[in-house]
């Protein structure tokens, strides 16, 4: 699926903008048809943007279940003679998208795009276009929702909220924007581009296999390569080739060069963006263009006020200002995939991603028995029972979003999921099967990883077998030993010994403190901003006495929004920003340290 973009033969048209809106609150929207007439008592709501702080209203904050958007929409009659295709590219969590009071399509996943050819529903004028969104989860699902509150053993009797097993807030709505994009009828599908790298002494050559699919297999494709300066690179013919590049300039962390693919097939032209690098792992090094790379950055979120999970261009381009400004080079999309605008701004930037599924809160107890969330409740049969409902939704995202992001130089590994229980029994015969899928979708052979929580016992923790890279999420300091700086420091040496001994890449995909902005005392006291910046130090001290520790990212680049609760001060406050991107004493620091750690060859 083709991120849209403007060429002679395409057009492309937002429907950002201000919608009406209306939130089922009883549960009668579709008894009452309200997707095929005008809304009747409609608010009005931007799109894309979650919901829930939209308006001064603590019900529609917490709403639980469908709420219904809406707006007219018109086509120019000089379009009606092409493709029209209508794209939603994020609604939270699942879609049915009406166009003139008929069903078109309907979607699960909140965070990857989906689209419906319009065809003949498509009438001259105004059209009325519906879309009823459903912000409920469950055990099918990713993220994964229950009955219990996030970090508590009681289920809820009388469920009025969305409870989610993940600590940040549920945020809802339309998300991504809302598009109608048009091609020729025989048009092009799909472009897979895959760079190769090579090295002979100190001469650096590059090719790039491509791959087209067409909707009319009998068209002739002519694919054309552009560097930066729009000058002719290289060029092939047909629907797969090679296409040979001389003296190529690398993408690179810190310089994002692109290059352009420029495909023609019939009256169809497609314009692709592609980096030329190798990513690969070597032991206990994750090469980057064959140089060992140190990754230096965050675990985010798309959370900003009011926004929510909405899409932010201003925000997100901010974000990659104050990451370049203290030296930082790369993030992970905790914990789901971001927008695809994002991931081609990182792309242009040069910082390095990696990028994860939505699959958090998948601590399911593979193997039968407990949930360890609700203590007293057996709620799962063994994964070999068909228990586990979350599966072939977790094979659908790993599909889609690889399929997506593909193309993407700034892509350099894939997390498929977020502190499962990836040591009890069952955890490696679920995920396995990922693994192999991951690898066998993805056509440049990218690391795939999943990131552990401290509750896995280390020995039996399937990453050890599965993940190319161990991702870890380590807390000593505060969840662990919190206030016990020095016995803190024994306990994570004596894990991280063990860990680096493996042989194989290790590195921190979450630590950190949480830290009020402006609480300060003269000595580091939790919660203070002196106890964030001592924290750290102390991690730091560890990491960097271990001979296969490849990457730090701080856990979280800036506050953010979680459901209520007496462990959460309006948030989780562990940000190195605060949620309106004020630095805390700590980012500080963090620019002092990364700014003295190179890109490439920090352990050698």
């Amino acid at each position: 699926m083709l991120f849209p973009v403007l060429t002679e033969s395409r057009c492309v048209i937002d429907l950002s903008g201000t919608w009406n809106f209306k939130a089922d609150a009883c549960g009668v929207g579709f008894k009452e048809m309200w997707y095929a007439s005008r809304l009747r008592d409609a608010r009005t709501m931007p799109v894309p943007a979650a919901y829930n702080d939209m308006k001064e209203d603590a019900a529609l904050r917490e709403h639980y279940g469908w709420v219904f958007y809406q707006r007219n929409v018109s086509v120019p009659a000089a379009l009606k003679s092409q493709r029209v295709v209508l794209r939603m590219e994020a609604v939270a969590h699942k879609a049915r998208v009406y166009f003139n009071g008929r069903l078109l399509c309907e979607h699960k996943g909140g965070f990857l795009p989906f689209e419906t050819e319009l065809g003949e529903v498509l009438k001259p004028g105004e059209n009325l276009l519906t879309i009823a969104v459903d912000n409920r989860i469950d055990r099918t699902t990713l993220p994964v929702g229950g009955d219990c509150p996030f970090g508590t053993s009681e289920p809820v009797k009388d469920q009025k909220q969305n409870y989610p097993r993940f600590d940040f807030f549920n945020y809802a709505g339309i998300i991504r924007p809302v598009k109608i994009y048009t091609t020729p009828k025989d048009y092009i599908c799909d472009v897979t581009l895959v760079p190769s790298v090579i090295r002979d002494k100190d001469l650096v050559r590059a090719s790039v296999d491509y791959c087209v699919k067409l909707s009319d297999l009998t068209i002739d494709v002519d694919v054309e390569v552009y560097d930066a300066d729009g000058k002719r690179v290289g060029c092939g013919h047909g629907l797969k080739g090679q296409i040979d590049i001389e003296n190529p300039h690398l993408w690179n962390p810190g310089d994002g060069y692109m290059y352009q693919a420029r495909i023609t097939a019939g009256e169809d032209v497609y314009v692709q963006p592609f980096g030329i690098r190798s990513v690969r792992v070597d032991g206990g090094r994750f090469l980057i263009n064959e140089k060992p790379f140190y990754f230096k950055g965050y675990g985010k979120h798309e959370d900003t006020f009011p926004a929510g999970r909405g899409f932010n261009p201003v925000m997100n381009a901010k974000d990659i200002s104050l990451m370049q400004w203290q030296g930082a080079n790369s993030f992970r999309t905790s914990h789901y995939p971001y927008s695809e605008e994002m991931m081609r701004l990182c792309d242009r930037e040069g910082i390095v991603v990696i990028d994860e599924t939505p699959a958090v809160g998948v601590s399911l107890k593979f193997g039968g028995g407990i949930s360890p969330f609700c203590k007293d409740k057996v709620t799962y049969k063994p994964f070999e029972d068909g228990g586990i409902g979350t599966f072939e939704h977790h094979r659908e995202v790993i599909r889609d979003l690889i399929d997506r992001d593909k193309n993407h130089p700034c892509v350099v590994m894939w997390s498929l999921a977020n502190e499962p229980d990836s040591d009890s029994p069952g955890a490696y015969e679920y995920f396995k099967p990922l693994f192999d899928l991951a690898r066998a979708c993805d056509p440049q052979k990218r690391p795939c990883t999943i990131v552990c929580m401290k509750g896995a016992y280390w020995k039996e923790d399937v990453t050890i077998r599965l993940s190319d890279v161990i991702c870890l999420n380590r807390y000593y300091g505060w969840y662990d030993f919190g206030g016990e700086l020095e016995t803190a420091k024994e306990e994570l040496k004596k894990e991280m010994d063990w860990w680096d001994a493996l042989g194989k890449p290790v590195m921190m995909t979450e630590y950190g403190a949480d830290t009020v902005e402006g609480l300060r005392d003269t000595l580091p006291v939790m919660f203070t901003e002196e106890y964030q910046v001592a924290y750290y130090k102390m991690n730091h001290q560890v990491f960097d006495t271990l001979k296969n520790f490849v990457g730090e990212q701080a856990w979280n680049f800036a506050d953010f929004a979680t459901c209520q609760g007496t462990g959460r001060v309006q948030g989780n406050k562990k940000g190195i920003f605060t949620r309106d991107r004020r630095p805390k004493m700590i980012a500080h620091y963090l620019k002092e340290r990364w700014e003295n750690i190179p890109d490439f060859g920090y352990k050698g």
